[in-house]
This record gives structure tokens, C-alpha cells and sequence, in this order.
């Protein structure tokens, strides 16, 4: 009998959910499902995926059940306390509902974390015990391993990179703050920019990236936006170094493409502001992340390996 878990990585209106052995071999997958917005609807989504990854290997062999979600999450009680786009399930016992419905052990955890895990035990990280992730997309997330483990903190909301200050009395940010690292580092900050920069509404990060090609005006603002976005996002990253000294901090997401419009700035401030930068000579790195959209899968399914959590059904 294999033994294996599944991970569910969870968006907004999908998910995806793939089976793995301890090995970190991906056995099987799921195509991306997607559910209207409702509790109930996500619920029954959920269920039926990964009933269907169960039936296919049986569930004497499931060792347990990784969910990554978005937002601020408790995992030691299983409940999302916030997220923007699954309010619908705040403060709802997920994980508990999961379980009984599926009489399985379910270990839910913030998205991010995940996709740290993930990069830890399959990908970038793996010859490492700690490193920090960054996920550059529409906003920005964030995961802290320390000796290949999860930092949640103590209501396991840790790691919530996005919504550190880097600029006071800065742009304000929906979770109540000003100058938040998501507001001034992201594909929506590059968007936002660019329209005060007179350079058009609503553009993609994609959009300012290839105008950045541009020998005109227009693509010296566009290559601006970057530098500026490079230089405050590199401010962060020496943070963390100065922080916790790891050797390894790690940038994921969907402005990752640009990195070669932004990464010169962002190195830059990172060996400016960070004496422990310097003073390693080389030992700490700042990289790419190497999973890309499956890192939070691979995380999710990792979860149950190192968490053994056991619950009766």
C-alpha cells in the first residue's frame, strides 16, 4: 500500500489538488475546478476533488489532507479569520467540516506559508532549514521556515510580509494601514503608479513591463516605476536579512517576468542597507523561486507529513 496525502491549493473561485507520496513525487492531479462564490459551493467542490484523488488510491493509504487558503489564517483552530476573497468562510469551522465530511485528518494553512513549504521540500530551498518567501502578485504574501518549519507566531498569522510599512503616511492599504510593502511592490502597485505617471488607467504589470522597452518618454517612466518598486522591494528583503540572518530569500508570483526590469534596484538597496548582506560575502541569496504556481501544491501536501495531526471521525 502507498502511502500518500493530497494538497489543495485554494483561490478566490478554484482550486487545484494533486496526490503525493512522502518521497515529494507528484502521483496524480486534478485540472483547476472552480465553484461560484458560497460556502456551501466551495465546501462541495472541495469534497468532490478530493474525493476523487481518494477513490482512485484508496483511503486505507491517505495519511492526510493539506489545504492552503488565502488570508489570515489560524491553523492551530482551522478557521480563516480574513480574507478578501473568501469572506464567506471567515470564522467558519472549515477544517472541522472537512473532516467530518470526509472522515479525514485536514490541516488548513495561509497560502504563502504553503508555498514556502513547498519551495523548502521540493524546490529552491531544499538544500536549506530556513529561508523566506516572497509572492509578488496582485498584492503581496509572504513565509517564514525556520528549521524547515512554518513561523506562524502564537494566532498563526505570522509572515504577513505584505503588510509591512515601508512608507509612512503611504498609500493606504485595506487592511487598515498606510504604506503597506503590497501598496508600493506589486502588479497592482505598478498599475497605480503608471496612471499617475499619465501613462494609462488600469494597465497590467504586463503592460508596464513591455513599455519599459520603449526609447521615449514613456518607457523612461515605465523603467522608473521598476526601479523605484526594485529599490523599495530590496529595502524589505535587507530587513528580513538583518532580521533573521538566513541564507536564502526567495521571490515568487506573477511579477517575477519583470524581474530583469526590477532586480538590478532591489539588489542594489539589499547590499546598501544590509551590513549582514556584506558581511556574509556571498552566503546569503536572493533568488527566484523554482516551483512556481505549484508551490503552494506541493506545501499543502507536505503539511500532513511534518504536522501528523490525528484527529477522530
Amino acid at each position: 500500500m502507498t502511502e500518500y496525502t493530497i494538497g489543495v491549493d485554494l483561490g478566490g473561485t478554484n482550486l487545484r489538488a494533486a496526490v503525493m507520496d512522502r518521497s515529494g513525487k507528484l502521483l496524480d492531479r486534478i485540472a483547476e475546478s472552480h465553484f461560484s462564490p458560497g460556502r456551501e459551493e466551495l465546501l462541495a467542490e472541495m469534497v468532490r476533488s478530493i474525493s476523487e484523488l481518494r477513490s482512485k488510491y484508496g483511503a486505507a493509504g491517505l495519511a492526510g489532507i493539506g489545504i492552503g487558503v488565502p488570508g489570515f489564517i489560524s491553523a492551530r483552530e482551522g478557521v480563516v479569520r480574513n480574507s478578501n476573497n473568501l469572506a464567506f468562510i471567515e470564522n467558519f469551522p472549515i477544517r472541522d467540516e472537512i473532516e467530518r465530511r470526509l472522515g479525514a485528518a485536514v490541516i488548513l494553512e495561509n497560502d504563502a506559508n504553503a508555498a514556502a513549504l513547498g519551495e523548502k521540500w521540493m524546490g529552491a530551498g531544499k538544500d536549506v532549514e530556513d529561508l523566506v518567501l516572497f509572492t509578488l502578485g496582485t498584492g503581496i504574501g509572504g513565509g517564514i521556515i525556520s528549521n524547515g518549519r512554518i513561523i506562524r507566531g502564537f494566532l498563526g498569522m505570522a509572515g504577513e510580509l505584505g503588510h509591512l510599512v515601508v512608507v509612512p503616511n503611504g498609500n493606504p492599504c485595506g487592511c487598515g494601514s498606510q504604506g503597506c510593502v503590497e501598496k508600493h511592490v506589486s502588479a497592482t502597485a505598478a498599475s497605480a503608479m503608471a496612471k499617475l505617471m499619465h501613462l494609462g488607467d488600469n494597465l497590467s504589470s504586463k503592460e508596464v513591463y513591455d513599455m519599459a522597452a520603449r526609447e521615449d518618454d514613456m518607457g523612461a517612466k515605465a523603467r522608473e516605476i521598476w526601479r523605484v518598486m526594485g529599490e523599495t522591494l530590496g529595502a524589505v528583503i535587507a530587513t528580513m536579512v538583518n532580521t533573521f540572518n538566513f541564507p536564502l530569500y526567495l521571490l515568487s508570483g506573477g511579477v517575477l517576468p519583470a524581474w530583469d526590469r526590477f532586480a538590478p534596484a532591489m539588489m542594489r538597496a539589499v547590499e546598501q542597507r544590509s551590513a549582514t548582506y556584506r558581511l556574509s560575502q556571498g552566503a546569503t541569496r536572493v533568488e527566484k523561486a523554482l516551483l512556481g504556481n505549484d508551490a503552494g501544491l506541493y506545501g499543502a501536501a507536505y503539511l500532513p507529513w511534518i504536522e501528523q495531526r490525528k484527529v477522530s471521525v
